[in-house]
């Protein structure tokens, strides 16, 4: 049977990524795509820092459809009626092309866009099968009555991954490893934006909610400005959900988190143009599937390479680096002419030098320092109740504010043994 080189399910960013390092050698590539277009199915939050992946994507990203330079940074601690927010802003963000705000349908068309003018097949509404098999090999892909063989699959078929399923490489499923992520795109004018999120044109905002977003529940919302839009969710872990005795549905907290006073300004007067779901990884370096087996490799979300930081989500230079990766890996490959296990090994080795695994294993205690409901319910009513009574003047005389506080730690129970404990584990991080 007559194989192509390879054969790459999914084009979210990891498989157009491969694609593209892939046609600069002139290997035989197709790229099948179960949704309408690319970028049609590919949910994130909006955020792809560029600088970790500047010396390996060429004059991939030239020109790409980026929608604003990322200079400022909020975090926002959600409590019942109040919050307490962190604005972060700096000349060097300002400066250095260090992250971008994207809107994946946009962004993922355009890369196919441009993969297909080096003569590279990106084909829509495939949905694959099966895989094919020839001795213990996988041979290529299966849709209904129609077959692809190919000397390689790559797997870049998101975070539930079906093909890696198949092959027999991902781990099983624990709820408390997913979560469930719901964005809506929301227009606003370009001016309003720049003027309440207080930015030069180009410029945005990265702006992350802990506490009242999710009523306690491991996870937290987001907002990301866009050129004339803001990307606004929620992420609620899927095993917070399941174990939770509130009885709130996901869709549910979206909307009552659209009616916090600190939203409403933002996103007044704006138009609800798009709405999404989708399930995240947020097993970290412990959620890493075995990355590759005989004729198939997995990348992206696929692979499990996404990092919840707390601070900040990664995942989207994951999946262009892991792709490249990948494609570098296929091209030795095939110089070998040899596309067993063995051979396709270098790939993980490959991400152990560069920043991909490295900070996933850097931050392997993360998932676990997380799955904590202090940093999620307790510290985000703690900390604007605090500053809420410290702020607070009436007709009583004002007690002392080292007093206030003093009294506010210890009532709210901020100088327990574990608090103490949680905020001594932060130096393992």
């Amino acid at each position: 049977m007559d194989k192509i080189d390879v054969v790459i399910v999914g084009a979210g960013l990891s498989g157009l990524a491969c694609a593209y390092k892939l046609a600069e050698s002139d290997m035989q590539v197709i790229v099948v795509e179960r949704g309408d277009f690319p970028g049609s199915k590919n949910v994130s939050g909006g955020r792809l820092y560029t600088l970790p992946i500047r010396a390996m994507v060429g004059d991939m990203l030239k020109d790409a459809p980026f929608e604003r330079k990322i200079v400022r940074e909020r975090w926002s601690l959600l409590g019942d009626g109040n919050s307490v927010e962190v604005d972060l802003t700096s000349e060097k963000f300002r400066k250095e092309d260090h992250s971008f705000s994207i809107l994946r349908a946009t962004f993922d068309r355009w890369l196919a866009d441009r993969l297909m003018e080096k003569g590279v097949f990106v084909i829509p509404k495939y949905r694959v099968d099966d895989l094919l098999w020839e001795q213990g090999m996988v041979a290529g892909v299966k849709a209904g009555q129609e077959e692809i063989y190919a000397h390689v699959v790559v797997a870049a078929d998101g975070v539930l991954s079906f093909m890696g399923e198949k092959a027999g490489l991902k781990p099983k499923m624990f709820p408390h490893n997913y979560a469930l992520g719901i964005k809506e795109i929301i227009e606003l004018p370009q001016e309003k934006i720049d003027d309440r999120f207080n930015v030069e044109s180009g410029e945005g905002v990265a702006h992350l909610f802990l506490g009242d977003v999710t009523k306690g529940l491991f996870g937290g919302g987001f907002l990301y400005t866009n050129k004339k839009s803001v990307s606004l969710g929620i992420v609620v872990g899927i095993n917070a959900l399941m174990e939770s005795k509130q009885n709130i549905e996901a869709h549910a907290l979206m909307d009552m988190f659209k009616e916090r006073y600190e939203l409403k300004t933002l996103i007044r007067d704006g138009n609800l143009s798009e709405y999404s779901a989708h399930v995240i990884p947020e097993g970290g370096f412990g959620g890493i599937s075995k990355l590759y087996g005989n004729g198939i490799i997995l990348t992206g979300d696929a692979a499990g390479f996404a990092l919840n930081m707390g601070v900040t989500v990664r995942g989207m230079e994951f999946a262009i680096a892991s792709g490249i990766m990948a494609a570098e890996t296929i091209i030795q490959a095939k110089e070998a002419s040899d596309f067993s296990e063995k051979s396709l090994a270098s790939y993980e080795k490959k991400l152990k030098e560069t920043f991909v695994l490295k900070d996933l294993e850097t931050c392997k205690t993360m998932p676990a320092f997380l799955d904590n409901e202090s940093f999620f319910n307790f510290y985000p009513k703690c900390f604007p109740d605090l500053l809420e009574k410290v702020m607070w003047f009436d007709q009583m005389p004002k007690e002392g504010i080292g007093k206030t506080v003093w009294a506010h730690l210890k009532s709210s129970g901020m100088l327990n043994w574990k608090r103490l404990m949680e905020l001594y584990r932060i130096k393992n991080l």
